[in-house]
């Protein structure tokens, strides 16, 4: 699943794709917006922490669907 993070006062977003379901990410968030950081894995195993006051928006993509040709 694909998320695009924007961040106050930065021109660019994060974009991390991620094996959880819309459903973790929505209680990540969720979670995170209660007070601390939002914290998240990409597909690589790389973590993404983000202080939950410089969130500007969170934007949640489809569900991964499987890939038909060539792919990693």
């Amino acid at each position: 699943m694909e998320i695009r993070i924007g961040i106050q006062n930065v021109s660019r977003e994060l974009m991390v794709e991620t094996n959880q379901t819309s459903d973790e990410v929505v209680a990540t968030v969720t979670e995170a917006l209660k007070g601390g950081t939002l914290d998240l894995t990409d597909t690589k195993g790389r973590r993404i922490i983000v202080p939950a006051g410089s969130l500007g928006y969170i934007d949640i993509g489809e569900e991964a669907k499987r890939r038909v040709g060539f792919g990693d």
